[in-house]
């Protein structure tokens, strides 16, 4: 209590009993692949599909990460980060013949192609301090065509300097000054510069240990850990690679177990797994229990690869789908919620799908947690599963582990002022207060079941929970439980036959 000397009045702002939990994100994803270009091993956040094109470059062939980048953006997708594997980290030199001109190199930039460079003297009236024969035009032609033009540029420092001009304006070209003292006007003349051809996108060989990386030098997957708000991994290029002969089947379990690994250490995220192509549905069945053999409640896998046009070639081709399995979750998401099954809902950007599934086809599959993504005459091409690879019950469905993780991320951030709290019972009271009136909300919006907030979860943070020797301990136990929503995934309408005609009563 503050102390009052003088009289008068006053006012003093006190905290409230209980401080509002905010929900957390639930829709962000992290992809792992091979692009044309941009920083390696480097977790990027990319919030549109012109911002990855600017920075990792569009389709290429033989690429999987641009597909499902540009899939996740189509189906809802928000935000993203992207981790562009298959390089040391490096970027290749410019390298060939580089031009002196009176004391500048001129080089090409990256992406700048072939570039002619024409310097040429134009006749320019005196300036104070300045001959007329001090000041020149320098053109950048591309193919013939000019590209760049800078007019009247001078080597003296000033406003109008070239290597200034060609800095702050040029796409093609940068200068530099190959000694201390003031370069000389170069003489008319004309020069070819050729940038080196880029490093291949899809190495001829790559191993399990660039997808998995390190978590000391942020590579790979071990870079995503720093990241707290991503919720859902995909790693798109890693069927592409074993399709290729890249990497080989024992690689791929590697991989995969490593992305399952790292979801569960994180606690709340999922892993979006891809099948490899050209799988019927026996044998992708004989994969998932024969070969992958994962028994996962933070992974997920769908089937088949969808066909969808591809730039790069002009025409369609298959891909795998886990790029835009995690669109279709972001759009779930804003428009439903997190405790709606990701399922029954269109594939955008889909055409066609590698296997035209039946139902007798999707029985068998349905059961070992392959969610099957099917074609249904005018309704389009739909996700028509909603499992994760748990074979325990209680976490059978994705909307069920996602819903948990949401709950558990939200009150661990909402939660943190209770550290080096007085561990008493007017504590235990507002943490009771604070975590029901979230799971209140929650269940107004759909997410709990009951129909009552009673039945639909119950917070207890007592003496009962908290003993004598756990408050020793310094530990504030809050027990809290919860039943969740589980989708309707077996409608089923029981039609009974009656006996027709009526009865007429006479008095």
């Amino acid at each position: 209590m503050p102390t009052y000397l003088s009289p008068g009045v006053y006012i003093e702002e006190v905290e409230a009993g209980a401080r509002p939990i905010e929900g957390v994100g639930t829709a962000v994803a992290a992809f792992v692949g091979f692009a044309a270009r941009g920083p390696f091993n480097t977790p990027t956040l990319v919030t549109s599909w012109s911002q990855f094109a600017q920075t990792f470059g569009e389709f290429v062939e033989g690429c999987h990460l641009a597909h499902a980048v540009y899939g996740y953006f189509l189906n809802g997708g928000g935000t993203c980060y992207v981790v562009r594997i298959g390089g040391n980290g490096s970027q290749p030199e410019i390298t060939g013949p580089q031009a002196e001109l009176g004391g500048y190199r001129v080089i090409a930039k990256e992406g700048g192609g072939r570039a002619e460079l024409v310097v040429e003297v134009t006749e320019a009236p005196a300036t104070e301090g300045q001959s007329p024969d001090d000041r020149f035009t320098l053109v950048v032609k591309r193919g013939g065509k000019v590209q760049e033009t800078f007019e009247s540029v001078t080597v003296r420092r000033g406003k109008d300097n070239v290597a200034t001009a060609v800095r702050e304006k040029s796409r093609l070209i940068t200068l530099e000054e190959i000694g201390a003292a003031v370069p000389a006007k170069p003489a008319p003349q004309s020069v070819t510069l050729r940038t080196p051809p880029a490093a291949p996108p899809v190495p001829a060989r790559v191993g399990a240990d660039e997808y998995v990386g390190d978590v000391a030098g942020r590579s790979g997957l071990g870079g995503l850990e720093a990241i707290d708000d991503i919720t859902m991994v995909a790693v798109p290029d890693l069927m592409g690679a074993f399709e290729r002969g890249a990497i080989d089947l024992e690689g791929v379990r590697a991989v995969q177990d490593a992305v399952v690994a790292h979801c569960e250490s994180m606690g709340d995220r999922m892993a979006i797994l891809d099948p490899p192509p050209g799988l019927n549905a026996q044998r992708v069945k004989e994969w998932r229990n024969d070969v992958a053999g994962l028994d996962s409640r933070h992974a997920c896998l769908y089937y088949p690869w969808i066909k969808v046009f591809d730039p790069a070639s002009n025409t369609s081709r298959f891909v795998p789908p886990s790029g835009h399995m995690a669109g279709i979750w972001a759009r779930n998401d804003t428009q439903r919620g997190v405790h709606k099954a990701p399922a029954n809902e269109v594939v955008r950007g889909a055409i066609a799908l590698e296997v035209q599934l039946t139902r007798d086809e999707q029985e068998r599959l349905n059961p070992d947690g392959i969610n099957c993504i099917r074609a249904f005459s005018g309704r389009g091409i739909r996700v028509w599963g909603a499992r994760t690879l748990s074979s325990d019950p209680a976490w059978r469905y994705l909307n069920v582990r996602r819903l948990f993780n949401y709950l558990e991320e939200s009150i661990l951030n909402g939660t943190q002022w209770v550290v080096f709290e007085p561990n008493d019972d007017a504590l235990w009271a507002r943490i009771r207060r604070t975590v029901a009136a979230f799971l209140v909300l929650e269940w107004r919006k759909g997410s709990l079941f009951g129909l009552t907030p009673d039945e639909a979860f119950y917070v207890k943070c007592d003496r009962e929970t908290n003993p004598a020797e756990s408050i020793d301990a310094g530990h504030v136990i809050c027990e809290i439980g919860v039943a969740p929503v589980k989708p309707a995934e077996f409608v089923v309408f029981r039609l009974a036959q009656m006996s027709g005609g009526t009865s007429l009563i006479s008095e």
